[in-house]
């Protein structure tokens, strides 16, 4: 079974929705015979590098709601992560532009380590509160997987991979994503949010199941309603 998972680093219920995708794969004895692919997508690309405006500060500008509101919805999400061990450090987590963590992550992977390397961006932004769209943090985490400093570096300062991120996005808004996470399987079912772990342990059964019949019509089996990012995914 093959997941493909369009999802962005600064975008909350992605690194819940990868949880919970995780625990019904376990819980249905799949993680050995699945491949899970993540492909890259920015909320937002025209997030200023290395920015000093807190996520809760972005959100409200973004949305056009006031702090108060911002903040009510981020103790929302926290208390979401939290059902899945995920202690978000909202506080310390500042607006972040993704493209090169994105970047990386392609890197890692022609070097067979991008699972590490995404579970290790999405930990270092909502647990750590880093900020990975600088130079030294992407470095430091590259290094922690075991890639090569001065590789990395080169890496960030060329224009590698920078196609095959934007290859990611053209194809999420050509089938038709409306936020993320958003979990395509097999190139048949599609999943849209962060569902409940036992949503995601339903349909990846159902799937399953239905595996070697005649390849049916893309259907969501999951939607949510889109809004303020406080519905299980992360409005684009």
């Amino acid at each position: 079974m093959k997941i493909e998972v369009w999802s962005d680093y600064v975008c909350p219920f992605c690194y819940i929705g990868k949880r919970r995708l995780e625990h019904a794969l376990k819980q249905l004895g799949l993680e050995e015979t699945s491949e899970v692919v993540f492909k890259a997508y920015q909320l937002d690309p025209n997030t200023p590098v290395a920015s000093d405006l807190s996520v809760v500060e972005g959100l409200a500008g973004k949305y056009n709601v006031s702090k108060q509101q911002a903040e009510n919805m981020m103790t929302n999400i926290e208390e979401q992560a939290k059902t899945v061990d995920l202690h978000y450090q909202v506080d310390k987590m500042k607006t972040s532009n993704t493209f090169d963590a994105h970047r990386l992550a392609k890197f890692a992977k022609s070097h067979d380590v991008e699972k590490e390397v995404t579970e290790r961006l999405l930990h270092g932004y909502f647990v750590e509160g880093e900020r990975i769209d600088t130079e030294e943090v992407l470095v430091a985490i590259a290094t922690e997987v075991g890639l090569d400093a001065q590789k990395t570096k080169e890496m960030l300062y060329s224009n590698d991979y920078g196609d095959e991120v934007k290859n990611d996005i053209k194809e999420a808004q050509e089938i038709g994503v409306q936020g993320v996470p958003f979990f395509v399987i097999n190139r048949k079912y599609a999943i849209s949010g962060a569902q409940p772990t036992e949503a995601f342990v339903e349909a990846l059964e159902k799937i399953a199941k239905e595996e070697g019949m005649a390849k049916p019509k893309l259907q969501v089996l999951g939607t949510d309603e889109g809004g303020l990012c406080d519905d299980g995914a992360c409005d684009i």
